[in-house]
């Protein structure tokens, strides 16, 4: 049986574009390989936003719509929540207990859907809020933990959240203190602490108090 000129050509141009291709690889830094893979999808990208509400953090109870600062990548993000106040509370007692409120909620682990968007917090469970001592201004705030204890991140996330809720008094910043008679400091909260909460620290300014 005789074989054709154009058969023995065939026969031989793929092996040699098969070595061809090899060496093309190899020269690139990758590695040729006979068996197809499957690496699946790239992974994806952290969204930072929810899709829609997150009915999951939305409970069944009524309460004052408030959002807290959790946070996402290297930034803080704002997210919806509710707390309960009491109906007739005067104002230093409201203040203190929206604060308390909003502290729980940044203490609280994120949900399965904001846990997938990205969502974390660096506030830690166990702490409270109460308002001002007899000597410190009405708009004081302070922690079971001193601030000056708490991580970059849990600051910023406490400043930003409190700031912009009716804990303060609406101008962007919140008087903080420790617990006892420890000098307050006005606290606040800037694009860049929004931005870079993990090295840029909210600014502060001490503040006076009576006596």
């Amino acid at each position: 049986m005789t074989t054709s000129r154009t058969t023995v050509r065939r026969r031989f141009a793929a092996p040699a574009l098969t070595g061809l291709a090899a060496t093309l690889l190899a020269g690139c830094g990758i590695r040729a390989t006979e068996v197809p893979t499957d690496f699946g999808p790239a992974p994806s990208r952290v969204r930072c936003s929810l899709a829609e509400p997150d009915v999951t953090t939305q409970s069944a109870r009524a309460g004052v719509p408030v959002q807290v600062f959790l946070l996402c990548g290297s930034s803080l993000v704002a997210v919806d929540r509710s707390v309960r106040v009491p109906d007739g509370a005067a104002d230093s007692a409201r203040r203190a207990l929206v604060a308390q409120g909003l502290l729980d909620e940044l203490a609280e682990s994120p949900s399965t859907a904001e846990k997938e968007a990205g969502y974390t917090t660096d506030v830690r469970g166990g702490m409270s809020v109460h308002g001002p001592g007899p000597r410190d201004p009405d708009d004081t705030l302070r922690l079971s933990t001193p601030p000056g204890n708490l991580t970059s991140y849990a600051l910023a996330q406490l400043v930003c959240t409190f700031s912009d809720s009716a804990a303060a008094e609406g101008d962007g910043s919140v008087v903080l203190g420790g617990p006892g008679s420890t000098p307050v400091r006005r606290y606040a909260c800037t694009d860049e602490v929004r931005s870079r909460p993990g090295s840029t620290e909210p600014p502060s300014t001490p503040v006076a108090t009576d006596g």
